[in-house]
């Protein structure tokens, strides 16, 4: 058995490392407890479900991108069409790369994403409001039309899903994936763009 004490960011390494080798409709709490040397109850003392769990795996992998997203608005440019080009850019490219480098905890993700958990939940939020916030400073300064933010995001998040919605993953292999990405960005700007 284990020596040192068992903290929650030991499970959640523990988990990815196990969700990458089994993957997530095989991936057991046990497999976990076994790769750490504890009892399944040391996990389910630190989380109560396999779900739970899961969730923290993923809320960690989401943290991490989350930090490229913020630092992308800042350094695409100063004005708001720069900022919305460059958060969009940067979330397929963070997305596609996890799912090439990454395939086994990208599925997990994309479980998690199709049973609508609360992390892919505040992870759409966060996105939504990212581009809520460039949409609004675009109206503020001139460079976009008029008009409701909220609904705007929203719309711009849509009609971007096929870039990063992970239901589209088989998609983003496509030699024509990035250069299709560009063209969808390039039309949202000029048709939000002020007149």
């Amino acid at each position: 058995m284990r020596g040192e004490p068992l903290d929650a960011e030991m499970i959640v390494s523990a988990t990815e490392e196990v969700l990458r080798r089994h993957g997530p409709e095989k991936t057991t709490v046990l497999d976990v407890a076994r790769l750490l040397g504890v009892s399944h109850g040391s996990v389910y003392r630190h989380f109560p479900s396999k779900a739970a769990l899961r969730e923290a795996v993923i809320r960690r992998w989401l943290d991490r991108v989350r930090d490229d997203f913020a630092a992308a608005v800042q350094d695409s440019g100063p004005t708001p069409p720069d900022r919305l080009r460059g958060l969009l850019t940067t979330m397929f490219a963070a997305k596609w790369a996890k799912a090439k480098e990454d395939p086994e905890l990208f599925a997990t993700f994309r479980v998690l994403a199709a049973e609508h958990s609360s992390v892919s939940s505040a992870h759409v939020a966060f996105l939504l409001a990212q581009i809520r916030a460039i949409v609004a400073d675009g109206m503020a300064s001139g460079d976009f039309a008029r008009g409701e933010p909220e609904v705007i995001a929203r719309a711009v998040f849509d009609a971007t899903s096929r870039f990063h919605d992970p239901m589209h993953a088989a998609e983003w292999s496509s030699p024509e994936a990035q250069a299709k990405a560009e063209g969808v960005i390039s039309l949202i700007l000029d048709g939000i763009r002020a007149r």
